[in-house]
């Protein structure tokens, strides 16, 4: 069975399509951010995207993160194309949904668009803005984008001029007085300060938008977890709040929480579970932690250096490819590190999805849980060595 989080999503969707007067900014764009595997994906594929579609809308969903090699313009318009493609296509499932929740006139037959699929998204071919209007015009609904991991678009040409087109669709359908439908964007990512810098920048296309931290789960999940694994753990099951608390010390991740309800089935009998409960939850959420920070280890000693630098200076660093970055770098690592070298490992990095690249010069950390972690690290490390200063950004 899976945990619902039905009246949530419902909530969302009637805020998102049908909104009050105070829930109107919504149509500018709704960023929500929020750790990795805390159940961000989930949420939108089994709640959300039912909720909207109930309510009539057309739902595109696109995960930045299912191919992070991929350029994220060419994974957003090939989800564009796919659902338009299903839309003209008789009898397609998306088709056939649409129909049975809105005031569809397409018929059996589908739609019919007066532009080439393959051309949605190209230069010199039709905008989106051309495309979503044709198709809100047709269907007489509301189209919803969601783009999950939206800070991968982010730090590329083609992502900013993605974002810049998607904007332009938003204004060019939105402000329509008598539109048959409008324009939602959705961002999710595992990020907040890169998805905040999504709606908070002048200089990007959704600067303006609404910007949530994702509701993570709770008590009420813990409860129904429990109740789930009280025919396996007995006598062994924890109190709801004790769980809830270490849940919450686990980064609120449904996987760690299983893992931790696991441990106490193998203890003797008479332990008392609310006791040992807590010690494991702080070693699982090390453990979690940890996976990542190996990856690190892995690439070696300078992708070590770099991935302290930027941990220490915090986001949007600029600067690892300096003469004072190389020479910080050649000092911890006992040899000389060079710009080529440097490169290399923040390739390895970023295809790792460990760091991103925000713009040219500037790299952040993918998952904000991680560099919490590392920073940690380096700072026990420190203790070890008497007379090194606590500050991770001190080799800087």
């Amino acid at each position: 069975m899976t945990f619902r989080r039905t009246v949530l999503a419902q909530e969302m969707a009637k805020q998102l399509l049908r909104p009050t007067f105070l829930d109107t900014s919504l149509r500018s764009g709704l960023f929500l951010s929020g750790q990795r595997r805390v159940g961000k994906t989930t949420f939108l594929a089994t709640d959300l995207i039912p909720a909207l579609q109930g309510l009539g809308a057309i739902v595109i969903y696109v995960d930045l993160w299912s191919q992070p090699q991929a350029n994220p313009a060419d994974l957003v318009h090939g989800a564009i194309r796919q659902s338009l493609n299903a839309l003209q296509t008789p009898g397609s499932a998306m088709l056939q949904q649409l129909k049975r929740v809105a005031s569809v006139e397409a018929g059996a037959a589908g739609f019919k668009f007066g532009f080439k699929l393959a051309d949605v998204g190209k230069e010199g071919g039709v905008s989106l803005a051309q495309a979503f209007t044709e198709l809100i015009n047709q269907s007489k609904t509301d189209l919803v984008l969601i783009v999950d991991e939206v800070q991968h678009a982010l730090g590329s040409a083609d992502g900013d001029n993605m974002l810049h087109a998607l904007k332009a669709a938003r204004d060019a359908i939105n402000t329509r007085p008598a539109t048959p439908g409008y324009f939602l964007f959705v961002g999710t990512g595992s990020h907040r300060a890169r998805v905040q810098e999504l709606s908070l920048k002048g200089n990007q296309a959704f600067n303006g938008a609404v910007t949530h931290e994702f509701p993570v789960l709770g008590l009420e999940f813990v409860e129904y977890v429990l109740e789930q694994v009280k025919p396996q753990l007995g006598v062994m099951a924890p109190s709801a709040g004790v769980t809830e608390a270490a849940f919450k010390r686990m980064g609120s991740r449904p996987e760690e929480l299983m893992k931790a309800l696991n441990v106490l089935r193998a203890l003797p009998q008479g332990a008392n579970p609310d006791e040992h409960l807590p010690t494991i939850a702080q070693s699982f959420g090390a453990a979690a932690a940890d996976i990542e920070l190996q990856k690190i280890e892995a690439f070696g000693p300078l992708a070590q250096a770099v991935f302290s630098r930027i941990c220490g200076i915090g986001g949007n660093v600029k600067g690892v490819f300096t003469a004072e970055a190389l020479k910080a770098y050649s000092a911890q690592i006992g040899r000389e590190a060079t710009a080529q070298e440097v490169q290399g490992v923040l390739g390895l990095m970023t295809s790792a999805n460990l760091l991103m690249r925000v713009k040219h010069g500037h790299y952040g950390v993918t998952d904000s849980f991680v560099e919490k972690a590392w920073g940690t690290r380096l700072q026990a490390d420190t203790l070890l060595k008497p007379g090194a200063s606590t500050d991770p950004a001190a080799s800087d």
